[in-house]
């Protein structure tokens, strides 16, 4: 005989037991995001810090797990997510910079020119870079030298830049002294060679704290003079030597350390003087050439530009692929200022970042979420939410430009993300498929924790382990 209210105990437990199967990975997920969470907030590390981790699920937008997503941090290099999408938008992915060549003056029939080789640059920050084969020193110097061959110029009086149409100061709002003379803190100018960087080859002492010299400079340095106050360091304390130029002028020091019983110890600095340097190597690579400098005062504002030579920068998505893949704080702020030049005809910072801004709020962002100095992260000023950051990569990842874009982002923790580091400043934000096929998009942001920078980094990522 059939036992009709066990029958009906059996239906609703299989109906309960298929329910809670059904619903317990999500809820899983959030348990174990809050329990990592929560011991990761308990760790000595973030006795004084703050910290922001926001999750979606990329496919419903499902928000995962929220902590401060809506407080402002400072975001370090994650931003640069910010800078690369909205150049996508604005720009497009095949966008390329123009550098053109061209003279001020008469030209006579016997190739003598009564006036300038003119530069009018656009803000290309990948003019001589050593990343692409077709951008490099000798490539671009060897393209120009012949454009200038091939109109038969025999005789020039100098060489000179427009920089007319960009804002003469070029270092953003907020940026350290410590930072703007070293490599990753060069400014972008309306006129970029070689990413405005130059190396410093050293050698230290064979004791602790003995002086180190500098030995050499690669490439030449025309316009700037440094004295080394370096003292040689322990073995296996790495590079902590930092450049320091003044506000005016191009003597500097370069102060810290390095370790013993190094010949070729290279660092890397920012080009103080980048367009005289560039026009004097030029001029003397001319005269190598039998293309003479001769003196000629002329008027030019009685003359057009006649341009006769264009070098073109590789496509926008590879100049993108390098500045996420190897976070090069120069393109960023090239790009911003582009952002305002190819709206306003005026390349300037804060015209830049406004709008970006602006672009977002029609997205649907508050752009006080999006509340920044620059293009790049390095200055501490800046605030940014998660909640932003993970908007912006969910919006780019509907685009159809998202592959160029997920292509370029680094991998860190078999994760694909980016990170941010500057003082006490650590960030990740990106995107993960975990183990089960969800999706997530996250942006993870940590300000002010103690201690050493990879203590913090593992602990995040036992956090954002939970999401493989």
């Amino acid at each position: 005989m059939l036992n009709i209210p066990c029958a009906i105990s059996k239906v609703v437990s299989t109906f309960i037991f298929s329910l809670f199967i059904f619903i317990s990975p999500a809820q899983t997920i959030k348990g174990k995001l809050l329990t990592a969470y929560q011991q990761f907030e308990a760790d000595s590390q973030l006795r004084h810090a703050l910290s922001s981790l926001y999750v979606i699920n990329a496919k419903t937008g499902e928000v995962v797990f929220d902590k401060n997503s809506q407080i402002g941090l400072a975001g370090a290099s994650t931003q640069k997510i910010i800078t690369a999408t909205t150049a996508f938008e604005l720009l497009g992915k095949d966008y390329r910079y123009k550098t053109e060549v061209g003279y001020i003056g008469d030209l006579k029939a016997n190739g003598n020119l009564k006036g300038d080789i003119v530069i009018r640059p656009s803000g290309d920050p990948t003019l001589a870079s050593w990343r692409w084969k077709s951008t490099s020193e000798d490539s671009v110097f060897f393209r120009i030298i012949k454009a200038i061959q091939d109109k038969s110029i025999k005789s020039i009086n100098i060489v000179s830049i427009d920089n007319s149409t960009w804002e003469p100061v070029t270092i953003p709002d907020g940026w350290t002294w410590g930072d703007i003379s070293n490599y990753y803190g060069a400014p972008a100018n309306k006129f970029n060679w070689r990413e405005n960087q130059f190396d410093i080859i050293l050698k230290s002492g064979k004791n602790l704290n003995d002086p180190v010299q500098i030995v050499d400079y690669n490439p030449k340095v025309h316009t700037a003079t440094l004295t080394s106050k370096l003292t040689s360091a322990p073995k296996g304390t790495g590079d902590n030597a930092y450049v320091y130029f003044p506000l005016s002028g191009y003597s500097g020091y370069i102060l810290g350390t390095i370790p013993i019983g190094e010949d070729h110890f290279v660092i890397s600095a920012s080009m103080p003087n980048v367009e005289n340097d560039f026009t004097l190597r030029l001029i003397d690579s001319l005269c190598k050439k039998k293309i003479c400098q001769v003196h000629n005062e002329i008027d030019a504002s009685k003359f057009p530009f006649v341009s006769f030579y264009t070098e073109m920068s590789p496509t926008l998505d590879s100049i993108i692929y390098w500045f996420l893949k190897r976070s090069i704080n120069l393109y960023g702020e090239a790009l911003v200022k582009t952002f305002a030049y190819e709206k306003i005809k005026y390349g300037s910072t804060d015209s830049g970042i406004a709008i970006i801004k602006d672009f977002w709020k029609q997205k649907g962002l508050d752009p006080e979420e999006i509340n920044i100095k620059d293009g790049s992260g390095l200055s501490p000023q800046n605030r940014i939410t998660t909640h932003a950051q993970v908007e912006i990569l969910k919006y780019a990842k509907q685009q159809s430009w998202f592959p160029y874009f997920f292509d370029a982002l680094p991998e860190f923790n078999n994760m694909k993300m980016k990170s941010g580091t500057i003082n006490d400043v650590k960030g990740f934000c990106g995107y993960h498929t975990s183990g089960d096929g969800n999706e997530y998009i996250f942006s993870f942001l940590v300000n002010n924790y103690s201690g050493r920078a990879s203590m913090v980094v593992n602990k995040m990522y036992k956090v954002l382990d939970v999401l493989k």
